[in-house]
């Protein structure tokens, strides 16, 4: 509840990956589903022991401290004191990494650990831990431009998941002569956020430039995304100054003030510069859900260049469509995409559906709908409701006991769930999901059984997720903690399945989660919040050490979350947006409603990203465990509802 962390940011940082903010514990228990047998078996019975932190792991802890930090010296020092540490090859690589990487984060050309990083990719070749040092080499020989060395090592990159090597690798074939013009179309789908360019794409763009393969116009828009997300310098170093670079500063700060003052001296800029122009403006005020968005977007669409708008801005023009019931901006936003931003989200996709369908265009816009309607996410369910499909979970596939024992020797588990126990997430994540690769639906199955029977309930997610034709939607959307959360959920009349979709987004079942800002538990309760509900249900002698206690924390959750379903309404669209950024919100972005906007609209239109996504996986999660808990499911579009505008009112909800 209220903003605590962007997941996706997460995700993609190699050393803030964990789950969440903060490192977390993992705990042993084995949390029991609602059964009269027992989930564990006794051959499991080791693995759900406590294990016991010696003074050694702690030494190995902080090493990996010091190798975060790029601490040279300390690391070294605490390296050499673990000479038969069972994880050796995690040893030698925090003692290897900092060497690579300056006091910023940026890599070093003038290492010289050439002979050590070889000898560590030939010893531990295939594991996850050499592709990962094989990422932090290709960063180092990118920025030494040895890119007979960089190919070599690129080929075998298996997870290739670093913008900056890709960035790399379209210098390299440019320094070999390949085609400017093809790979400046290859770069277009690299960058996509500059959040991760790092100087190797900030490198690449001049390049691109110098060789003809990127025009000047082209460079600038790479530039102008950079400097909307606050990049300035990034932006300038890719394409020099921009034109409009005034334009998008009042923008980000004043977009209504930056709509005045442009509307006044458009005839200033070319045609081109207008149109970009309008393409910052419209994307600002659409993220303060003014109406005016619409016909800036408009404006812009009647000027052309749409792919010189920014990704952000390409998203927000179809938003701003989406909220004005504008279906021709929405049609022509969404065909004015950079590709690889519209194949990326399956929200283009049934949105281009809708805005066909609305042309009269029925057959193309079913074709939309089908291209994503086997994905089991928000989108893929509202396709389903198009075509008139089914969202019942699919037929359960079912695994051996002998499949599932197999995984206990499997060891990227084992490693894995030693690192849990250590609070190293991030290492036992990467071991785990390492395990995972090239396996078949039935060996994922058995791989999430084994996890839910070992209490890691976030890995039994991860894992069931992952399956493409055979699945098991009670380890997709498993009901750990279920004695403790029915009495709760049934005392106060809150819709169990809602709240097992928000449980699963905040915490995947981790008891000890935590964020950044101090939100914890199953339900991520935020200190304040816990305060105020306790004394509202009259939970006496409540101090926040409590949080951590799981009947407590679920009875504080499901309170807080009921109370926000009253206050607004029983809408479990504004409840869940509530939530996680705060009744306020909430009420402020139903207030901006210019008219009753389908749920599926508002929730797409939330400006803010993490609470958009947030929404709409807590609610096509609730749909999912409907079908598993009662093998009932309800129109995911009923269950969104109609959002009428309504004057925000005060609310004492924190």
């Amino acid at each position: 509840m209220k903003k605590k962390f962007d997941i996706e940011m997460m995700k993609r940082n190699r050393w803030a990956g964990i789950l969440f903010s903060g490192l977390v514990l993992f705990a042993p228990t084995i949390f029991a589903e609602k059964t009269k047998k027992p989930i564990l078996p006794k051959s499991y019975a080791s693995k759900s022991a406590p294990a016991e932190i010696t003074d050694v792991d702690r030494i190995f802890i902080q090493l990996r401290e010091a190798a975060k930090k790029n601490d040279v010296f300390r690391a070294q020092q605490l390296a050499s004191s673990l000479p038969n540490y069972p994880y050796d090859d995690y040893v030698t690589y925090f003692r290897i990494k900092p060497q690579l990487f300056d006091s910023a984060g940026g890599p070093r050309a003038d290492t010289s650990t050439d002979a050590q990083v070889n000898a560590f990719l030939r010893q531990y070749e295939g594991t996850a831990l050499a592709d990962r040092m094989r990422n932090d080499w290709l960063l180092v020989l990118g920025k030494r431009k040895d890119w007979a060395s960089f190919d070599s090592e690129y080929a075998k990159f298996v997870l290739d998941d670093d913008t900056q090597v890709k960035c790399y690798a379209l210098q390299s074939k440019l320094a070999q002569g390949e085609n400017p013009t093809k790979l400046a179309i290859d770069a277009r789908a690299v960058l996509i956020n500059p959040a991760y360019f790092g100087s190797a794409c900030q490198e690449l763009v001049p390049v691109l430039v110098a060789e003809g393969g990127m025009t000047p116009s082209e460079a600038k828009a790479v530039g102008r995304a950079a400097s909307e997300m606050g990049f300035d310098t990034m932006s300038r170093r890719m394409s020099g100054e921009d034109p409009i670079a005034d334009i998008v500063k009042l923008a980000k700060s004043d977009p209504v003030k930056a709509y005045q003052y442009f509307s006044q001296n458009t005839s200033r800029y070319s045609k081109e510069n207008q149109a970009v122009a309008w393409g910052v403006i419209g994307q600002f005020l659409a993220k303060k859900l003014d109406p005016n968005a619409d016909d800036v977007y408009r404006l812009q669409q009647d000027l052309g260049y749409n792919e010189l708008l920014s990704t952000e801005s390409q998203e927000w023009k179809v938003r701003a469509g989406l909220r004005a019931k504008d279906w021709t901006l929405v049609k022509n936003g969404i065909e004015g995409m950079n590709p690889a931003v519209r194949s990326r989200d399956p929200a283009w996709t049934y949105w281009y559906g809708r805005a066909l369908k609305v042309d009269g265009q029925d057959a193309k816009a079913r074709e939309s709908y089908e291209f994503i309607a086997d994905q089991y996410n928000f989108y893929g369910q509202l396709a389903r409701e198009e075509l008139g499909k089914s969202n019942h979970a699919p037929v359960r596939t079912k695994v051996s006991e002998q499949d599932i024992d197999a995984m206990a020797s499997r060891q990227g588990f084992i490693r894995g769930d030693r690192f849990y126990a250590m609070n190293l997430r991030f290492e036992g994540n990467r071991e785990w999901n390492w395990e995972l690769r090239n396996m078949t639906d039935k060996q994922l199955l058995a791989a999430a059984e084994y996890a839910k029977r070992i209490g890691l309930y976030d890995r039994v997610v991860n894992t069931a997720d992952r399956t493409k034709q055979e699945h098991d939607f009670s380890l997709r959307y498993p009901t750990p903690y279920r004695d403790e959360l029915s009495p709760i959920a049934r005392q106060i009349d809150l819709n169990l399945a809602w709240a097992y979709g928000l449980i699963r987004q905040e915490s995947r079942f981790i008891m000890n989660a935590s964020s950044s800002v101090g939100a914890s538990g199953l339900m991520q309760v935020m200190p304040n919040t816990a305060k105020y509900v306790a004394k509202k249900i009259g939970m006496t002698n409540y101090t926040n050490d409590k949080l951590s206690d799981t009947n407590t924390n679920l009875t504080l959750g499901s309170n807080y979350l009921n109370m926000v379903l009253l206050d607004l309404d029983g809408s479990w669209v504004l409840a869940s947006a509530a939530y996680n950024a705060g009744p306020s919100r909430s009420k402020l972005w139903r207030e901006k409603l210019t008219s009753p906007t389908e749920g599926a609209i508002f929730a797409e239109t939330i400006p803010f990203t993490e609470t958009r996504t947030y929404v709409k996986n807590v609610l096509s999660n609730a749909n999912y465990y409907s079908s598993v808990m009662q093998g009932q499911v309800q129109s995911l579009k009923q269950r969104l509802g109609v959002i009428s505008p309504k004057a925000a009112s005060p609310s004492e909800l924190p």
